[in-house]
């Protein structure tokens, strides 16, 4: 089984278990086969990994059946985190292949594809993936084989090389690994840098403390108690493939990806000005106006990291930060990086006297309502009564979404890329402006409101 739904614009996701399965071992086998004839990989190697997600095991071998039946050879990388795939993509030159679906519900499985040395793929590549694998293709004569290669320790030792992490005071870290790959990979990278207190590190994709996503504040109660409660300088929550990571101060306060973002490049600008920052067309008006502050470059690219990858890559530029705390580096062959991130808070917070609630106010943020996902039954038609209903409030911006610009606020209403769901995002220079803004989209969205499946 594999239905044609499952192919979004950056990557593949789908039902996997349950009623509503939308594909299966077939169909990753046939998406096994598919990915050899696209990338032209007979007789030749591609790295693949997966996390610990329901299946995992069963679709990635599958998958390389698929491959192997039509001549292609592979390095199998096992549980592994997304951005450690990225790394063996780089380090290695080779196409990489991750089983994954990130901050999806757990009845979900996917996988995120890159071309050589971890650059993005394109629309053109998932559609041609696509057509492929749903027409089917010959085996070839010569079948190709498998080896099997762990790069975790590797992939560690590479991180902590590209952050100054010399002459630390000691920080006490509370991380919630969300039952997800990340706690593997956080004893590894932290384990002897800081004093680690751990929360759900043990890998279990039926995620049975939280859900996987750590943009939805009530899967961040634990670790904002937690970090209170042991008096730690800060927290760090992964997501289920350990690519994003939300950082908590010391206060078990949500430090907003947008102070993220601007710590981070401020750094990077400080280390090599004039440099390019690239921000998604959703992230807070506060980033731009800092890094033009230290006289950096901005570039604004679509959401999802397909796009920000390439748009990294054509600007040779030098990081990159997504509102839904991805953060991509020159420095990692332009891919992102949860733990990375969290490196770069560390080192910065490991050198300063004030707590990072204090270093995070020098990059304050617009009041905004944070990401709210919402069901509806029509996407197109809450899209049109939105526009409505802002008619000559301010400028118009609609292309697979709806952007809306004022002088003192913007919102933006955008199909989710991963999930049937629309992305709902105000930000505003008061609390007040904020608040009319998002009850105003709110209420026009709620008359087309649908109940999760899940």
């Amino acid at each position: 089984m594999l239905k044609p739904e499952i192919f979004k614009p950056n990557d593949i996701r789908g039902v996997v278990v349950g009623k509503d399965v939308e594909w299966d071992e077939a169909g990753a086998k046939a998406l096994g086969a598919a990915f050899v004839k696209v990338f032209n990989l007979a007789g030749s190697y591609f790295v693949l990994g997966r996390d610990m997600r329901l299946l995992g095991t069963e679709l990635s071998q599958a998958f390389i059946a698929g491959a192997t039946s039509m001549g292609a050879n592979l390095v199998d990388l096992g549980l592994t985190s997304t951005d450690a795939l990225w790394y063996a993509s780089g380090v290695l030159d080779l196409p990489g292949v991750q089983f994954t679906a990130s901050h999806n519900p757990a009845v979900y499985n996917g996988i995120k594809i890159c071309q050589r040395g971890a650059k993005p793929i394109t629309v053109d590549m998932l559609a041609q993936l696509r057509n492929h694998a749903l027409w089917g293709l010959p085996e070839a004569e010569t079948a190709g084989f498998v080896t099997k290669r762990d790069i975790l320790d590797d992939f560690a030792a590479f991180l902590r090389s590209l952050v100054k992490l010399t002459g630390l005071k000691r920080l006490k870290v509370v991380v919630d690994a969300g039952n997800g790959i990340a706690g593997i990979l956080t004893r590894k990278v932290l384990g002897d840098l800081v004093d680690l207190i751990e929360l759900y590190f043990e890998p279990d994709g039926t995620f049975p403390n939280h859900a996987p996503n750590p943009l939805d504040p009530d899967n961040l109660f634990d670790i904002r108690k937690t970090v209170v409660g042991h008096g730690a300088d800060l927290g760090l929550a992964f997501d289920g493939d350990g690519d994003r990571c939300v950082i908590i101060d010391e206060r078990g306060q949500v430090v907003n990806s947008a102070s993220i973002i601007a710590l981070i490049a401020v750094e990077m600008l400080i280390r090599e000005p004039g440099s390019t920052i690239v921000i998604n067309s959703v992230t807070s008006r506060s980033v731009s106006e800092t890094v033009r502050r230290y006289w950096g470059k901005i570039v604004v690219s679509p959401v999802g990291h397909s796009f920000m990858k390439a748009a990294m890559g054509a600007n040779d530029a030098i990081f990159g930060g997504e509102h839904s705390t991805h953060y991509y580096f020159r420095d990692f062959w332009g891919a992102d990086s949860g733990m990375l991130a969290a490196l770069h808070v560390i080192s910065k917070l490991g050198r300063s006297p004030s707590p990072l609630s204090k270093l995070v106010e020098k990059y304050p943020s617009y009041p905004t309502s944070g990401e709210i996902s919402i069901a509806v039954r029509d996407i197109p038609e809450v899209l049109d009564a939105f526009e409505f209903d802002f008619d000559g409030l301010g400028d118009v911006e609609r292309d697979k979404g709806l952007t809306i610009s004022a002088p003192d606020w913007w919102v933006s209403l955008r199909p989710s890329t991963t999930e049937s769901l629309l992305r709902l995002i105000v930000e505003a220079n008061t609390d007040h402006t904020m608040v009319w803004v998002r009850d105003r989209a709110l209420s026009v969205i709620q008359r087309f409101r649908e109940q999760l499946p899940y």
